[in-house]
């Protein structure tokens, strides 16, 4: 990866581990009522640095578009 691909990679790495640890925490707090401690932190942080990193890896891909089919959907659209 070059150095402006990897820094964006850990900049939106970075946004959606804080953003999935944030709602996993008011999941697990309205679901079962649990007060939130550092252990828990620890094991909610520990599941979302997978599927943050998952996630980036492949939005990032310049062919994802492709993957969903999308342009091909745009272009029966516009017909």
């Amino acid at each position: 990866m070059k150095h402006q691909h990897l820094e964006r990679f850990f900049e939106f790495l970075v946004v959606g581990v804080a953003l999935g640890v944030v709602e996993d925490l008011i999941a697990v707090k309205l679901i079962t009522g649990e007060p939130i401690d550092p252990r828990m932190i620890g094991i909610v942080v520990a599941v979302a640095i997978p599927f943050a990193a998952l996630s980036e890896l492949v939005v990032d891909r310049k062919d994802f578009v492709e993957l969903l089919g999308i342009r091909k959907m745009e272009r029966k659209l516009l017909r």
